[in-house]
């Protein structure tokens, strides 16, 4: 199971750094690859608006 990012995204770039597998791609709202998550779960814990969540 895959995580994803919701609307409350702010973009800030914090999850980015945080993958392992470079899932996360930048834009308005960050969107995770599904396909490249390996559901560690790095991205969730250091979300500061918690925007975030398993899928």
């Amino acid at each position: 199971m895959a995580y994803k990012i919701t609307e409350d995204c702010t973009a800030c770039g914090t999850c980015i750094d945080e993958c392992p597998v470079d899932a996360i791609s930048e834009g308005d709202i960050y969107v995770i690859d599904p396909d490249a998550c390996t559901d560690c779960g790095s991205c969730a814990d250091v979300c500061p608006v918690e925007a975030i969540i398993p899928e």
